[in-house]
């Protein structure tokens, strides 16, 4: 089975190279540009992982986390937060609300692939 992943951000510059290279690596990849639409896409497709940008128009990607891990279905589904939230509270409050990993812009989209490998690995996942 193709583990999907959902690519949750508002900067296209962000999502064409991780798209491309998630791609060709196997991944299923989807987008959503925004906290609501995010849900949206969460609910119909449930995607393994998720690559979760923070400053979101309308609902944040803090509240996004919040309502996965608050949802039994998807307690399971691996979260990485991408943020350009650098700091070690931002990054502390990331890792306290369950996220899997925190992963601050810029970044190497080899960086997050290894990252994804890593956390989809045990489960039967690409690696």
């Amino acid at each position: 089975m193709t583990p999907k992943i959902l690519i949750v951000e508002d900067e296209p510059n962000i999502i064409v190279p991780l798209r491309f290279t998630l791609e060709q690596k196997g991944y299923a990849v989807i987008a959503a540009s925004s906290g609501e639409e995010a849900m949206e896409k969460i609910a119909a497709l449930k995607p393994d992982l998720i690559l979760l940008d923070i400053m979101l128009p309308g609902m944040d990607g803090y509240e996004v986390c919040q309502r996965i891990r608050q949802t039994p279905e998807f307690q399971h589904t691996k979260i990485i937060f991408l943020s350009a939230m650098g700091r070690d509270m931002d990054v502390a409050k990331g890792i306290s609300m369950d996220a899997d990993a925190y992963i601050i812009k810029p970044f190497s989209v080899f960086d997050v692939i290894a990252k994804i490998g890593e956390l989809l690995k045990g489960e039967g996942m690409l690696s």
